[in-house]
């Protein structure tokens, strides 16, 4: 064990790792923050980089990317409301309230800080429990699948707010888009109406861009505010010890549920952190203000996201399995150097893994140093004129959702689903709970029907494992939860309206 340790420091201790991971970490937190183009996009840009570089460099320098990417995304999301990547869209809920309120410095510091803490306990779980929950992964059906995701979706009640009733027909709303496009199960078209541009369906980032950032623009034109963003000025001061210590605890449940999560193989970020932000809301003491402008929120948010990077990387190294599509890139890697992720790299190139995990615990290190300049030169952004912000913004979302295609048709979707978002603002339907029902409709009805022509039609399928059960108690804890809090909310309307 000591040989192979010091054996594997030897091969990781080279100034061409070092760099590689510092410059990845850095590459990742631009294009995280460039709306459109995504980390798996980064990822796969910098691949080619690596096919000159050693196995240990090349991989090191697509985890630097992959850990800067899921941070990155979050600082559009908090300045200008424009998430960087989907998961950043969870941050953007109670981030750019805070922008406009004047604290976007302690919105941004938070989400460095639960973003490199989430990050470091991802990692120290890939490195001392990896077999173990690799095992659990390889315990999901999709009976499982749907009871998690099941459990997922009351996240809907939680984000709502006051707003229940509106709430779920923004979930309606969202569901009915994830249905266009094929049936993966006969194939069959639904909703296409003869365009094949739809038969695979919409695009998540043109969705997620019209989503949250065209309706910001058009709303600030429809008001008439172009003027400087006195809104939204920056503030010199940072995250307080005492918020931080607020938030601390939801950081930890975060990063734990984004490590549970991450550790699935076809989850991804987006589930993690808005499981984690509904988790938060549901136990603080200022759960009546995320949406609003709550720091905690933006800690969970966070924490949920850059919890599943190291977690990823589990099924990956210890079966061969991508955790998602970033990690299919890195597989690629992997194999392009003659390495075969799985049991046997284990056995065969121990000191090369050792390596990996060296690096990725510096990871975490740069990820901080390189955040803090970001927030230094990035939160400027938020003292630009709003005349000129906004056109800037709006080339910026047209060029992101070019990106993702190149196509001329997920530009047309995106400002489509913008009017969509504008007349939604201006009803008060909140956009969160339409995103999560896109995210997660498909996933649920794929692991549903997946699950019935499993169990040929029998329901008792979904109660088959220890896991299903655990699920279904926490949805039932959940709803219960969500009731109570509807009743004492709809008394206390009582109560202030008889005062009145």
């Amino acid at each position: 064990m000591i040989e192979n340790v010091a054996a594997a420091f030897a091969l990781f201790a080279s100034v061409d790792n070092v760099l590689a991971i510092f410059v990845g970490v850095l590459i990742g937190t631009i294009v995280g923050a460039i709306p459109g183009m995504t980390v798996t996009m980064g990822v796969a840009l910098a691949l080619p980089f690596t096919f000159a570089m050693q196995p240990v460099t090349g991989i090191l320098l697509l985890l630097g990317v992959y850990k800067g990417g899921l941070y990155g995304g979050s600082i559009t999301a908090i300045l200008i409301n424009t998430p960087g990547t989907p998961p950043a869209a969870c941050t953007a809920l109670d981030g750019y309230p805070l922008a406009q309120q004047g604290n976007s410095r302690k919105a941004l510091d938070m989400a460095l800080y639960s973003s490199c803490i989430a990050d470091f306990i991802s990692n120290l779980s890939l490195i001392l429990l990896a077999g173990f929950l690799a095992a659990l992964a390889l315990k999901f059906g999709p009976p499982e699948f749907f009871t998690l995701i099941v459990f997922s979706l009351t996240i809907i009640a939680g984000v709502s707010g006051d707003r229940l009733a509106k709430g779920l027909i923004s979930a309606c709303l969202g569901l009915i888009l994830a249905t266009i496009g094929l049936d993966i199960i006969y194939g069959t078209n639904r909703f296409v109406f003869g365009e094949p541009e739809l038969m695979a369906g919409l695009n998540f980032i043109p969705v997620l861009i019209g989503l949250f950032a065209i309706p910001i623009v058009l709303d600030q034109y429809w008001t008439g505010v172009t003027a400087a963003g006195q809104s939204n000025a920056l503030n010199r001061v940072g995250v307080t010890m005492a918020e931080f210590k607020r938030s601390f605890k939801s950081i930890i449940r975060g990063s734990l549920i984004g490590v549970g999560l991450g550790a699935i193989p076809g989850i991804g970020g987006a589930p993690a952190a808005f499981l984690s932000y509904s988790e938060a809301r549901r136990t603080s003491k200022n759960g009546d203000n995320f949406g609003k402008g709550e720091l905690e929120g933006v800690a969970a948010a966070e924490a949920g996201n850059n919890g599943v990077a190291g977690a990823t990387m589990i099924p990956l190294l210890a079966l061969g399995v991508p955790g998602d599509v970033i990690t299919a890139v890195i597989l690629g890697a992997f194999m392009i150097h003659g390495l075969r992720p799985g049991p046997f790299l284990f056995e065969q190139n121990i000191d090369m893994i050792y390596a990996l995990f060296m690096g990725i615990m510096l990871s975490s290190i740069f990820l901080f140093v390189v955040g803090k300049v970001a927030i230094r030169f990035l939160s400027r952004i938020s003292q630009i004129p709003n005349s000129v912000l906004l056109p800037c913004v709006l080339v910026l979302c047209t060029f992101g959702g070019y990106a993702v295609n190149n196509s001329m048709f997920d530009i047309l979707v995106m400002f489509l689903i913008g009017a969509l978002g504008f007349l939604m603002l201006r009803l008060k339907l909140p956009a969160a709970p339409f995103l999560i029902a896109f995210v997660l409709g498909p996933l649920l009805e794929d692991n549903f029907r997946q699950a019935l022509l499993i169990g040929k039609g029998d329901p008792m399928i979904f109660f088959r494992s220890a896991i299903c059960i655990i699920f279904w108690i926490l949805t039932a804890v959940s709803l219960v939860f969500i009731a109570k809090r509807g009743i004492q909310d709809s008394r206390l309307v009582e109560s202030l309206a008889r005062k009145k």
